[in-house]
């Protein structure tokens, strides 16, 4: 089974996570289902940009974006090469490294 890396982050994931994870899930779902409470505000539905995530390793094993995304992407913080929609890369065969950006333009967190 392929794994996810989930670097550390300050707030959502301290100690950082290796995940197994399910050819097909979604690197946002991945996180959800470990607790791993990544803002998500469109529901999943390629909407927004809270879910921004950068692919540090195994990016290129990822489907390529669709011009949806890409659009959104452009409005996320903190973008780079790698950055994707966590609701929108589907892990494949091999691993990934994920790191969540610091911040998201997300007015309101979803965490209450």
């Amino acid at each position: 089974m392929p794994q996810v890396i989930f670097l550390p982050h300050e707030t959502i994931c301290p100690e950082g996570a290796v995940i197994e994870a399910e050819q097909g899930e979604s690197i946002c779902d991945v996180a959800l289902r470990n607790d791993i409470e990544i803002e998500h505000a469109c529901e999943k539905s390629c909407a927004c940009t809270t879910c921004h995530v950068i692919v540090r390793e195994g990016y290129d094993s990822l489907e390529e974006p669709d011009e949806l995304e890409e659009d959104l992407l452009d409005k996320a913080w903190g973008l780079e090469p790698e950055s994707r929609l966590s609701c929108q890369a589907l892990v494949t065969d091999q691993d990934l490294v994920v790191e969540i950006p610091k911040y998201t333009i997300n007015q309101v967190s979803e965490r209450h």
